[in-house]
């Protein structure tokens, strides 16, 4: 299984968008608050999100409420833009947690180190590009998962 978390996430239609891509891939959501947006029903309606109710997601109240549920799991992969390596230098277990920080800040300095050992990027090839969208890096980081379990 595939478990998608997102740290802190601050942006609605980033959060709306990696909920599309883990229904898509048959990956579990988690959201660890604070959020920087509402998920009450308003909301979620307002944001277009009709396939929200599909995505369910499990929320966490804290980083390490979520590391407490996140550890029988599998094993937790984080993906920043300061990771020491490549993404594709990464081979994913079958069970596998693929964990993301915020927009704007990415991981928390402690989350980071926690994950120093397993913190990749994904290669961008432009000076021009600081990072890549939140969502853009899910459905990447997702799909090469998938890709290496040699699913079509």
């Amino acid at each position: 299984m595939i478990h998608v978390a997102l740290i802190e996430p601050e942006i609605p239609w980033n959060t709306g968008n990696v909920g599309r891509t883990c229904l898509a891939a048959g990956a579990q959501l988690h959201l660890v608050r604070p959020f920087g947006f509402s998920l009450n029903e308003q909301a979620v309606r307002r944001a277009g999100l009709d396939y929200w109710e599909h995505v369910k997601p499990v929320i966490h109240d804290s980083y390490e409420a979520f590391m407490d549920a996140a550890t029988p799991l599998g094993t937790a992969f984080a993906l920043e833009t300061y990771g020491a390596r490549s993404l594709y230098e990464c081979t994913f277990p079958e069970d596998v947690v693929l964990v993301f920080g915020r927009e704007r800040l990415g991981l928390p300095p402690a989350v980071r180190e926690a994950y120093k050992d397993r913190c990749f990027k994904i290669p961008m090839f432009s000076e021009h590009v600081r990072s890549l969208n939140l969502s853009t890096s899910v459905a990447i980081t997702v799909y090469e998962a998938i890709r290496q379990r040699g699913r079509s």
